[in-house]
C-alpha cells in the first residue's frame, strides 16, 4: 500500500469517526424533542378531545339541524335548505330583539369597563385594609349568573322585594321592578353587580405600569387626571381592549332574563319585558317553548357569525389606539 493510499484511509476513518460522533450528538436531541412533543399532545389531548367532542361536533350537528324542519321529538322531518334563514331574515321579532341586544351590549360593556376600571383604581391606592376592601368588591364576582339572577329576583320582587319595601317606607307607591319601563335598569344592575372580575383585570395592569412615568409626568405638572388620561390608559389599552371583546361576547349571549321574568318559570318566556326579550330569549322560546330546532339553530349559526364580525371590527378599529410594549406582529 502506497502513502497516499495510507493518507487516504486515515483520512476516511477520521471522516467516519467526525460523522459518527455528529449522529451521536443528534441522536439525543432527536429523542429529546421527540418526548417534549409527545408531552405536548399528553398533556392537551384533554382539551383537544374536548374541544372536538363538546364544540366542534355540535357546531357541526347544529349547523345541520338549521337546513331542516327536526323538532326534537317526531321522526318527521325534512330537509329545508335555506328556508330557515330565508325565514329568519324575514321574521320582524328577530330584528327587535337583535337590536335590543345591541343596544344592550352598546350600553353595558362601557358601563361595566368603567366600574371595574375605577374600582381598580381606588384599590391600588395605599389604603388602610386595601386587601380587605378588594376582597369585598371582588366577592359578587364569584357569585354564579343563577344565584345572582335569583337574588336580583327577590330583592325587586314587587310583592315582598326589599327595594319595594324601602319605598314604601319613606311613602311612596311600589313599583313594578321586574316589568317594563324599568326591568332594563334591573337587569344593568345585575352586569353591574359583577364589576369586581373586571376590576382584578384592571388592577392586574395598573400595577404593571411604571411609576416612573407618573412620577416624570407630575414633576412636569401634569394633573392626575392628564397622567391618569395620558399614561396610564394607553397602557391598559390591550387589557381594555380583551375586556370589551369579552364583554361585548358575554352581553350578547346573556340569559339572564329569563331568571328576571316576573313568573321565574322556564315555560314563561312570553313574561319576560319587552326590553329585556333579546336575541337569547328569542332562541330559547324558539327552541324549548315552540320546539322549532331547526329555526333555534339557524338563529345560533347568525349570532356565531355576528359575534365574529363584531369581534373583527373591534379589533380592525381599536388597531391604531391599542399599544403593547411588544410589537404583536413582530417576528421572533
Amino acid at each position: 500500500m502506497t502513502v497516499d493510499q495510507v493518507s487516504a484511509e486515515i483520512d476516511r476513518s477520521a471522516a467516519q469517526a467526525d460523522a459518527d460522533r455528529a449522529r451521536a450528538a443528534v441522536r439525543p436531541r432527536t429523542s429529546m424533542a421527540a418526548r417534549r412533543h409527545r408531552a405536548f399532545y399528553l398533556f392537551t389531548s384533554p382539551w383537544i378531545v374536548g374541544f372536538l367532542l363538546l364544540t366542534i361536533v355540535p357546531m357541526a350537528y347544529a349547523l345541520w339541524l338549521s337546513f331542516t324542519t327536526f323538532d326534537g321529538v317526531s321522526p318527521h322531518w325534512r330537509y329545508v335548505g335555506l328556508g330557515n334563514y330565508r325565514e329568519l331574515f324575514a321574521d320582524s321579532q328577530t330584528w327587535d330583539a337583535l337590536g335590543r341586544t345591541g343596544l344592550f351590549a352598546v350600553t353595558s360593556v362601557p358601563l361595566s369597563i368603567t366600574a371595574g376600571l375605577g374600582l381598580a383604581v381606588l384599590v391600588n391606592r395605599p389604603l388602610r385594609a386595601r386587601g380587605l376592601f378588594r376582597v369585598l368588591l371582588y366577592l359578587p364576582a364569584v357569585v354564579p349568573p343563577v344565584g345572582a339572577g335569583l337574588a336580583f329576583k327577590a330583592l325587586f320582587d314587587q310583592n315582598s322585594g326589599a327595594a319595594n319595601g324601602v319605598l314604601t317606607l319613606f311613602g311612596f307607591d311600589a313599583l313594578g321592578w321586574l316589568n317594563d319601563p324599568y326591568a332594563r335598569y334591573v337587569l344593568l344592575m345585575t352586569v353591574l353587580w359583577g364589576a369586581g372580575n373586571i376590576m382584578i383585570i384592571s388592577l392586574a395592569g395598573l400595577q404593571d405600569v411604571p411609576r416612573e412615568l407618573h412620577e416624570a409626568a407630575r414633576i412636569d405638572g401634569a394633573s392626575a387626571w392628564r397622567s391618569f388620561r395620558s399614561i396610564t390608559v394607553p397602557l391598559l389599552s390591550p387589557v381594555l381592549l380583551f375586556q370589551t371583546v369579552t364583554g361585548v361576547i358575554a352581553s350578547v349571549q346573556t340569559i339572564m332574563p329569563l331568571l328576571l321574568s316576573p313568573d321565574g318559570t322556564t315555560q314563561g318566556v312570553t313574561a319576560i319585558s319587552q326590553s329585556n326579550y333579546m336575541y337569547m330569549m328569542h332562541v330559547f322560546a324558539e327552541y324549548f317553548a315552540l320546539g322549532r330546532y331547526g329555526y333555534a339553530s339557524a338563529l345560533l349559526w347568525v349570532l356565531f357569525v355576528l359575534i365574529l364580525g363584531a369581534t373583527g371590527l373591534i379589533f380592525k378599529f381599536t388597531s391604531g389606539v391599542v399599544f403593547y410594549n411588544v410589537d404583536p406582529e413582530a417576528k421572533k
